[in-house]
């Protein structure tokens, strides 16, 4: 293989000198000296002395006019070394696959499937379905404008390292840089106003449409061609399916209406439709054979006579315009009937099966006329296409907090006289099961008049479900997931009103999967009450046997952590998840989890292929859900090298995971690990409870991190909190974690960690044990391993420098906590794995000692303006701009 022309350092290099010409040019050389004065005294300060106040007193000399410019020249560089590291990281890609050897590949996992039967083999194929879900929760910092800037200079990257060039042609491409930098400072960093749900929206789309349309298409082609040579005549079903919901997650966002989701809906559609359209008419250039060279099969005849009756004179013009060319005929008269799907002329596809059905019949007349590299290279990538995307590009869930349900029904029972506020548990239960028994409408979901505007939210949503699905597909909208639930009754309060907007229709139908999100400790806990007495309702019973016995639970990663710490939440979670396992197999109930995991390791995030390795063989169904959000999405999904190696990874962990189960559907674990961690769990969630609860610390998460900056920084179109209050418990997880993360001081991923494990060691555990637990237990390893990462992120001397921002009783009665607890974690830590450092050296560590120096200047301008009482408009400005830097260099918000 070609040896690169650059890397990484290079790359550094030249867009870093770059940056310091376009600083002089634009603003001053004055400007670009304090800027590398700054730079070079942090590099030295990292490097030798690591004292502070040599470069805290550069920052305070800063005046007005430059503390925007500081800001975003830092902000700036980040944004330009993060496609440094995302090259490199494609290097590193291209050359594994050229060798051979791609770590955690489809050729490993195609090996995997020879040691078992071909049977299980398949079976195993069968049974794995990939649901990567995107939503919109407020984690990427980055406008879209600054993204395309970004991506072009991505490209122009590409060229210089893979493509033989001229000198004319590099100088071409290197002005072209030069050009999207100057654009790129001279454009605004953050967002004038909170982006809109449907902003947000496009934002995911344009990842499915502009990325993995075509990165699905050549990692099936690249799975078969594994399987071809190591297991062959296995069939793959369709083992990836993308979900959003952004558009239609109404949970504490006001602004996700009705009119919202029926927008994002249609916009889903037409991109699609589009899609498929142009790919036809690509086809139509390969696909020129002449009747007279070939065999028409019968398949394709009937099509071809079908849709001469369907659309007589579109058929009469494509046989003028492909006289004796059949196959274009047919893409002709499928290109239109794609333009009808939308349109109120009948003749169109009725749905995507409809289309697909078309597609693998030209597939099968092509193989019969012994053309199977065309069909391989042009027509299976469709098909694999459609069968994944179908005409919904990905499927909508609906979410809502489980209170505005009981609030709805209270108010709608109360004008029918009905006391539903008054019931218990249990009369609520048998209530609604007979209301949903009844052949009688209890509800007119169109009468909104004197009711609430929650309550008139909520029937108008399931009033417009029905015509979703009429319009769109019951694919396209068939999930409803609610937040907070406590109780069987929060189930069946939508179950209810679905049957209500006729989306059920009991027995026999259902187009709804109803998703409790169990993310309390007490939800948890009680999972048998909540999901056993689900199981054993008559008309429950009957929704989960319309949905072929499965039933869909989504564990809350984010409020987990942030009511429990991170070891307790981790090990509840795990636990919890054996135990829904086990209430789902008594009930004869396939479980398909579904893990809320933000991006941060303390929000369930970490590498996806990990985590799914590290699950317990009785919850690996096959069938696994998660959340991708915000940078993560775009850290994963931008590129489309990456993107195919993510999934490629998570196909292979996936499939690993359920030859594992099948092997061993019970995970074989030492009883005295789990005596280790019950005892480390319990201790770690009182420490962290403890803080949490102590006086003050509201105050001092206030004062000694930019949460007051973070609220106001229009990342997404949902509110900050819940209420408007500010208290832990109902501040929302994501800026919880990015004020954390920003003050260099990633609590919520290793707080109370020590306290724990170190709790099991004092009460007659050992250190042995715990090291065995991480060379043989996934579970603990990956706990450990992310713990790390939040740990090496972390930097105590930055963090102290926050903490001088609040009051000194405060300061004093905390921070000397939080540190003591920091450095107990990193001891332990070490000591289990046996490194010498966190991260044991390799890239990631790399990454860190580069950026750490950068990233310094912005905290330190972040503090300086945090202490301000008074700030300037640009002062102001500069703060946000801090803020999003300061992401951009830790790659990470919450």
């Amino acid at each position: 293989m070609r040896v690169y022309r650059r890397d990484v350092q290079q790359d550094i290099r030249e867009l870093g000198a770059l940056l310091g010409n376009v600083i002089t040019t634009q603003e001053s050389n004055d400007a670009f000296e304090i800027v590398e004065t700054l730079r070079q005294s942090s590099i030295d300060n990292r490097e030798n002395t690591r004292e502070w106040s040599a470069v805290s007193r550069i920052v305070e000399d800063i005046g007005e006019e430059d503390t925007l410019v500081v800001a975003r020249a830092f902000t700036n560089y980040f944004e330009l070394i993060n496609l440094c590291e995302e090259r490199e990281r494609i290097r590193a890609l291209r050359e594994q696959v050229q060798a051979g050897m791609p770590d955690d590949g489809l050729e490993e996992m195609a090996a995997a499937l020879t040691t078992v039967d071909k049977e299980v083999a398949q079976q195993v194929l069968d049974d794995v379905l990939i649901q990567p879900t995107f939503t919109a929760h407020p984690t990427e910092a980055r406008r879209n404008t600054v993204k395309a800037k970004l991506r072009s200079i991505a490209s122009h990257l590409e060229q210089l390292d893979e493509q033989l060039l001229t000198d004319k042609e590099q100088a071409q491409i290197e002005r072209a840089i030069r050009a999207e930098v100057t654009s790129l400072w001279q454009s605004h960093q953050t967002r004038d106003r909170p982006p809109e749900p449907l902003d947000e929206a496009k934002n995911v789309q344009w990842y499915l449409e502009n990325v993995l349309f075509d990165v699905v298409s050549t990692l099936y082609a690249e799975l078969e061609a594994a399987l071809d040579e190591q297991a062959e005549d296995i069939e793959i079903s369709k083992i990836l399916e993308f979900r959003s919901w952004a558009g239609s997650d109404r949970d504490g966002n006001p602004y996700v209406t009705p009119e919202v989701t029926t927008q994002t809906l249609a916009r889903h559609r037409t991109v699609v439709i589009n899609h498929y359209r142009d790919q036809l008419k690509r086809l139509s250039g390969v696909l020129s054979q002449d009747s007279r060279e070939i065999f028409l099969g019968d398949a394709v005849k009937a099509s071809l006579e079908a849709d001469r009756e369907r659309l007589p004179s579109v058929a009469a013009e494509a046989e003028d315009k492909y006289s004796n060319q059949p196959y274009r005929q047919m893409l002709e008269l499928m290109r239109e009937r794609l333009t009808r799907v939308e349109d109120p002329r009948t003749g169109g596809y009725t749905d995507a099966d409809d289309f697909q059905v078309d597609l693998e019949r030209l597939d099968t007349d092509l193989r019969a006329n012994e053309a199977h590299l065309i069909a391989d290279t042009h027509v299976k990538p469709l098909v694999r296409t459609v069968d994944t995307f179908g005409f919904t590009l990905a499927s909508l869930d609906l979410r809502d907090h489980r209170a505005k349900h009981t609030a709805t029904l209270t108010e709608v029972f109360d004008r029918q006289g009905v006391d539903y506020d008054g019931m218990t548990e249990d009369e609520r239960v048998r209530f609604l099961t007979d209301a949903i028994k009844s052949d009688e409408s209890l509800l007119d979901l169109s009468d909104t008049s004197g009711i609430s505007e929650t309550a008139e939210r909520i029937l108008t949503r399931f009033d417009a479900l029905s015509d979703w699905q009429r319009e769109y597909g019951v694919d396209a909208i068939d999930t409803y997931c609610i937040s907070m639930c406590e109780e069987p009754s929060h189930v069946l309060e939508v179950l209810f009103l679905a049957s209500e907007a006729g989306v059920t229709d009991l027995p026999g139908y259902s187009g709804l999967d109803i998703v409790p999100l169990l993310e309390t400790e007490s939800a948890l806990s009680g999972a048998r009450r909540i999901m056993g007495t689900l199981f054993e309702n008559d008309v429950y019973s009957d929704v989960l046997a319309a949905r072929d016995d499965v039933q869909e639970i989504m564990l809350g990663y984010s409020d987990s952590n942030k009511e429990n710490g991170y070891l307790g939440a981790r090990w509840s979670l795990y636990r919890n998840q054996k135990r829904l396992a086990t209430i789902c197999d008594d009930f004869g109930v396939e479980m398909r989890l579904f893990h809320g995991r933000g991006g941060s390791i303390s929000r369930g995030g970490g590498p996806m292929n990990d985590a799914m390795l590290a699950l317990p063989n009785e919850t690996v169904t096959g069938q696994i859900k998660f959340t991708e959000q915000g940078e993560a999405i775009a850290e994963k999904y931008a590129e489309p090298t990456i993107a195919e190696r993510e999934l490629e990874q998570m196909v292979n962990a996936q499939v690993r995971s359920r030859l594992n189960a099948i092997d061993q559907p019970v995970e074989p674990v030492e009883e005295e690990w789990i005596t280790a961690m019950e005892t480390a769990a319990d201790a770690a969630r009182t420490a962290y409870r403890d803080l949490l609860s102590t006086d003050g610390f509201v105050r001092y998460f206030e004062q000694a991190t930019p949460i007051s900056v973070i609220e106001d920084l229009n990342l997404g179109s949902r509110p900050a909190s819940r209420s408007g209050e500010r208290t832990v418990e109902d501040l929302r997880a994501i800026p919880w974690v990015f004020s954390w993360t920003q003050s260099r001081c990633i609590l919520p991923g290793w707080y109370s960690l020590a306290t724990g494990l170190n709790a099991y060691l004092n009460d007659e555990g050992d250190i042995e044990t715990l090291q065995e637990m991480y060379e043989q237990w996934p579970f603990f390893r990956t706990l450990l391993d992310n713990a790390a990462l939040a740990l090496a992120r972390t930097d105590m001397d930055i963090a102290a420098q926050y903490a001088q921002l609040a009051n000194p009783e405060l300061q004093e009665r905390f921070f000397g906590e939080i540190s003591h607890e920091y450095e107990a974690a990193v001891d332990i830590v070490k000591n289990i794995t046996g490194e010498e450092s966190l991260l044991g050296g390799g890239w990631l560590q790399e990454s860190l000692s580069r950026r750490n120096p950068y990233v310094d200047p912005l905290n330190l301008l972040q503090i300086r303006l945090l202490s301000q009482a008074d700030r300037s408009e640009l002062e102001e400005r500069a703060l946000r701009v801090s803020v999003k830097g300061i992401a951009a260099g830790m790659k990470n918000t919450g």
